[in-house]
């Protein structure tokens, strides 16, 4: 009867190499400890003979650390994964969590929210990205102060958060496409709604708070900016976007777009560079000039929208820095308060 090989232990290969077992712990775990070479030689070696690394639940046991940093998405695995600014905010997370030896467990609040609290039992602590379907489930994640939360572009009551500066970055980019006045403004929106709606906002709709959408700030952005250039804000129409992806913005463009020509706006202030590049391609395809029949900006500053021509006007934020930093903080290596970062406007072509 053939039985399996045993497996070589930490201990054994610290002998084997000379070294102290804190130091072949490290070289797996707390690479930032040791310099390049000697972690390099200590993981060589252990492949060579056949080490695989510390076992995860014996260490879990031992330390009651698991090593692992959950992040809670509130939209589906597959549409963060594809989408620019979620998946920038994962790079700088990974990329810290890399560092210090942290493994990275990925879940959706979307798809599986009743599981999410089960699922994260193991983790040492979380990172809560965007617009939940629910803050319940937040609560009953089972964080403590030895398994911190930090929350990322939203701010819920008790918890820190790292945010970018989304109103005064709104109010700058509005501001600057209003110094050509516009006959007829438009507000395209994302998640806007307590209710979902993906069309136009009527009077009766009643809009999520602050606290609750990074949007909700930019709506307030661009409404100072509109009062300072003399226009109500309560007479701009505002359509709003469900899901930030081409197949879910097209019908509400094309229904903007499709107007007779005395209503169709003549400046569009969208919430995301997609909208906006959603907008420029519907918008190409009737054959509206840009930017003389049409203005519009976006927000987020992806490459998509630097790269095609014309360049959107847009306001640039950094997402894999706000990644690094909520990373940094869940790890605790940055203060546990809530952070604002800077962003900068982009001038491009469809509101110069």
């Amino acid at each position: 009867m053939s039985t399996l090989p045993r497996r070589l232990t930490l201990k054994e290969l610290a002998v084997e190499l000379g070294v102290s077992t804190a130091t072949v712990s490290n070289a797996f775990n707390r690479p930032d400890q040791l310099s390049p070479k000697l972690r390099e030689r200590i993981l060589s070696e252990a492949k060579r003979l056949g080490y695989q690394g510390p076992d995860a639940r014996a260490r879990t046991l031992r330390t009651g650390r698991s090593r692992i940093i959950a992040v809670v998405l509130a939209e589906s695995l597959t549409y963060s994964l594809n989408d620019t600014v979620a998946n920038e905010l994962l790079s700088g997370i990974a990329e810290v969590l890399d560092a210090h030896g942290h493994t990275l467990l990925l879940l959706s609040g979307r798809q599986n929210a009743a599981q999410v609290p089960g699922s994260s039992s193991m983790a040492d602590g979380f990172i809560v990205y965007g617009l939940m379907p629910s803050l319940l489930m937040i609560d009953a994640l089972p964080h403590s102060d030895q398994r911190p939360l930090v929350a990322v572009d939203f701010s819920p009551a008790g918890y820190p958060a790292v945010q970018i500066d989304n109103e005064p970055a709104s109010h700058a980019i509005a501001s600057h496409a209003l110094t050509a006045p516009p006959r007829r403004p438009a507000v395209i929106g994302l998640r806007l709604p307590r209710q979902p709606c993906n069309g136009r906002i009527g009077p009766d709709q009643e809009l999520l708070p602050a606290e609750r959408t990074i949007t909700r700030l930019r709506l307030r952005g661009f409404q100072r900016a509109l009062a300072e250039h003399g226009i109500d804000p309560a007479t701009v129409p505002m359509w709003n976007i469900e899901e930030n992806t081409f197949d879910v913005c097209a019908p509400v463009i094309a229904e903007i777009l499709d107007l007779p020509d005395d209503e169709r706006p003549d400046l569009l202030l969208c919430m995301s560079d997609r909208i906006a590049l959603t907008v420029l391609t519907l918008a190409e395809q009737r054959g509206l000039r840009i930017p003389e029949d049409l203005r519009m900006t976006g927000f987020d500053g992806i490459a998509e929208g630097q790269y095609r021509a014309p360049r959107l006007t847009t306001v640039r934020q950094d997402s894999v820095a706000k990644g690094r930093l909520a990373a940094s903080m869940v790890l605790g290596r940055t203060a546990m308060e809530s952070h604002c970062l800077t962003t900068h406007l982009i001038v491009g072509e469809t509101a110069p």
